[in-house]
């Protein structure tokens, strides 16, 4: 008889880094690269591999992506993993990480992340989950259908896509045992969709990601037919699917000045122009790095790294993506 012990999971640093090794890198798509990372002491993605952090559906990794630090949602399995995977989009006119990823790394190289973070979690007391996804933004979408299919949740799923980027399309039919409704052209997609917003049973929660305009229509869609925001659940992708915002002010009290931030300019330029220095890194609002304490004033969060519980205290805020609510000016003690 043979005798089976489980491992520990992997310590964490203070900092919550882990240095993960890439164990795969698989061609999904056109412009698409799934990437899949063990632990760095083993290089190893096989099941008896040292246990990573478990994640909620809906979470992402922060990659360090050489000077490039970017969010990826996580299309592997979240319970007990022994390994991370995700899929990267080249983007060309990106800010670089993606370039990066798809032309720097390989199989056996090592890599910093963050520990995963969940920003787009299904809501437990739904009835029903349905999903919408557009592009790269089945991500999420596909963690989603995993614990769905564990859990024995009721979800439907439109997924709309470029047939030369058809990232996890096999995987998505398997979860859902072929009952995921497939598009790759817009037209029938819209006509779908508005049919099935108008169908769906009491309780239902709707979640969508991908690219901006599509979230846009979805949501703009849901709310006409008569859904709650309660239960309309979005994710959007980096910086750039952020909009200008409007102008506010903010009192640095220890330095006593006050500044105004222009629509269009975030709240760390214009901190970082008045000669007052902030530790950042990622400017996306994913890493945590530029976190500043808020004394007064209400923030609008727009990051994916504070938690409900953090944004709803209001105490705190990531100036490099994060505003003020209208009229409002945000007391910072630097």
């Amino acid at each position: 008889m043979t005798l089976t012990t489980s491992r520990p999971a992997r310590s964490v640093p203070e900092d919550g880094t882990m240095t993960l090794r890439v164990t795969s890198i698989v061609k999904s798509g056109r412009d698409i690269r799934t990437f899949t990372f063990a632990d760095g002491a083993r290089g190893s993605g096989c099941a008896d591999g040292v246990p990573l952090p478990g994640f909620v559906p809906g979470s992402h990794l922060v990659v360090q992506a050489g000077p490039y630090t970017n969010a990826y949602s996580l299309v592997s399995d979240g319970t007990a993993p022994t390994e991370y995977s995700i899929s990267v989009l080249r983007v060309a006119d990106g800010a670089g990480g993606s370039r990066w990823m798809h032309s720097r790394l390989q199989v056996g190289d090592e890599i910093r992340v963050w520990l995963p973070r969940s920003a787009f979690p299904p809501i437990a007391r739904a009835t029903k989950h349905l999903l919408i996804a557009g592009g790269i933004g089945v991500t999420p979408i596909l963690s989603h259908l995993r614990a769905a299919r564990r859990w024995h949740r009721d979800t439907q799923v439109l997924y709309t896509f470029r047939p030369e980027n058809a990232a996890h399309v096999d995987e998505v039919t398997t979860l859902t045992d072929g009952r995921a409704e497939l598009y790759t052209v817009r037209a029938d997609f819209v006509t779908r969709l508005a049919e099935v917003l108008t169908t769906q049973p009491l309780g239902t929660h709707l979640y969508v990601c991908g690219p901006g305009g599509l979230i846009d229509h979805v949501v703009d869609s849901a709310k006409a037919a008569g859904w709650p925001e309660s239960r309309i659940h979005f994710e959007r992708f980096g910086i750039d699917a952020l909009d200008a915002g409007d102008p506010f002010q903010v009192h640095l009290t220890g330095s006593e000045i006050t500044l105004d931030v222009p629509s269009g300019t975030s709240m760390l330029e214009a901190i970082e122009a008045a000669g007052v220095a902030v530790p950042n890194r990622c400017r996306q609002g994913v890493c945590g790095e530029c976190r500043i304490p808020v004394t007064a004033g209400t923030p609008i969060h727009r990051d994916l790294y504070l938690s409900a519980e953090e944004k709803n205290a209001g105490d705190a805020v990531m100036p490099c993506v994060s505003r003020a609510a209208d009229g409002c000016t945000l007391e910072i003690p630097l």
